[in-house]
């Protein structure tokens, strides 16, 4: 199962479902918002497919928003086991990078 990140209404990322909940666990333990931290443990345990930063109050999308620009690739570099998909993974991962950058900026 595929899992989609949407940004804002107009600007999503999809992944599959291994790499979708690999990116919300990576968040779970960054977010000082207990409800919010909450909500994501949620959508991967219960397999929901989908994360839309807008349901969340602006502070929490801020800080969503710069944990998946700032920190997430680093994370993944460190993390994420040596195989021979592991470029493709960092360059998409790196795509979610950039797109969290650009609408960090327009908030």
């Amino acid at each position: 199962m595929a899992g989609l990140i949407v940004l804002r209404p107009d600007v999503d990322w999809s992944a599959s479902g291994g790499l979708f909940d690999w990116t919300l666990e990576f968040l779970i333990p960054r977010l000082s918002d207990a409800d919010a931290a909450a909500r994501l443990q949620e959508i991967v345990d219960n397999n929901l497919g989908s994360l839309w930063i807008s349901e969340f109050p602006a502070p929490v999308q801020r800080r969503i928003l710069r944990e998946l620009g700032d920190n997430l690739l680093a994370a993944a570099r460190e993390d994420l086991p040596d195989t021979v998909a592991k470029q493709d993974v960092l360059a998409h991962l790196e795509e979610l990078e950039n797109l969290s950058r650009r609408v960090a900026r327009q908030l």
